[in-house]
């Protein structure tokens, strides 16, 4: 079982709930060592001086906000102190319409559940209500000395809390993108011909049909190098459509769509007649057949797809 992160009490109105947050999600990224060029040497990071050049030890080391003319030195304990019952509460001012908070403000997520069995109603309870109301309790409170924003909604048979962007955290889009277009002109028939692209290509969402095929791609050439073996290149990605051929484009996707759900519908091919055809074909099949991700996959990820 994992380990919370946080313990502490909900509250809505005059309902108290001790609770415990587990971290939701986990990251499968490689993490590499660096290593000095020629050898197996580790490189490893140092806390210097950057006056004396000599390394500090950790408990030497204290927090210091740049003021422009001094930094004004901050002691761990001393942000303790500054929130001492926030850190252990996590109340819900309100609540809102899940609908009415933009996804652009969603961060992490973690698992909300009872600091034991006897709080096990009031936890299904506010599940409950929930799920029922389709509304998120918006909440703050205090984890190692950082104050968050958070969303408390239910999701399946749990309560989930996501923590949120504050407000000044997100950045307005037309300041930053700098080919953010305005109101191009669009006919009538180029939007009902990308409306049948999209509605051609619609499918039933399930994670477990997508994969990070690009550790699966740095894992093969880890292995691979490690027997002296190579990896073959992936295809080169597609260029940018020109936009005076954006109808003919549009037009030959839907027809392209189409066709690819008849023959994948269609063709049913046993995974041992996969397994003798080269990559090349195995990619026309995929491209048949619309395999996400096709482009960046090795020869046995495409016979992998393609019997699935």
């Amino acid at each position: 079982m994992a380990r919370p992160v946080w313990s502490g009490s909900l509250t809505f109105g005059l309902v108290t709930l001790p609770i415990k947050l587990y971290t939701a999600t986990d990251s499968h990224t490689l993490h590499f060592h660096q290593l000095q060029r020629g050898t197996s040497d580790r490189v490893r990071h140092q806390r210097i001086n950057e006056r004396t050049g000599e390394e500090v030890a950790a408990d030497d080391i204290v927090k210091g906000l740049d003021t422009g003319d001094e930094y004004v030195l901050v002691e761990p304990e001393e942000l303790d102190d500054i929130a001492p019952g926030r850190s252990k509460a996590l109340e819900i001012s309100g609540f809102v319409d899940l609908a009415e908070v933009k996804p652009i403000f969603f961060d992490r997520t973690y698992y909300l559940g009872p600091k034991g069995k006897e709080y096990a109603k009031v936890h299904a309870l506010l599940h409950k209500a929930l799920g029922r109301s389709g509304k998120a309790g918006i909440a703050t409170f205090v984890m190692r000395n950082r104050e968050y924003l958070v969303a408390v909604k239910a999701e399946d048979d749990i309560l989930a809390l996501h923590t949120l962007h504050w407000a000044d955290e997100v950045r307005a889009p037309h300041k930053e993108v700098a080919d953010l277009p305005g109101r191009p002109k669009i006919t009538d028939r180029e939007l009902k011909t990308a409306h049948q692209l999209i509605e051609a290509l619609g499918t039933p969402w399930d994670p477990e049909d997508y994969h990070d095929t690009c550790q699966e791609r740095v894992r093969e050439l880890v292995e691979a190098k490690s027997k002296g073996e190579t990896v073959e290149r992936v295809e080169q990605a597609p260029e940018s459509t020109n936009v005076i051929d954006l109808m003919d484009a549009l037009h030959a996707s839907v027809v392209r769509a189409r066709g690819e759900r008849k023959s994948h519908r269609r063709r049913r091919i046993k995974r041992s007649e996969l397994e003798r055809r080269s990559k090349a074909e195995l990619y026309e099949l995929a491209a048949e057949a619309n395999v996400r991700g096709r482009l960046s996959m090795n020869r046995a990820d495409l016979v992998k797809a393609l019997s699935a």
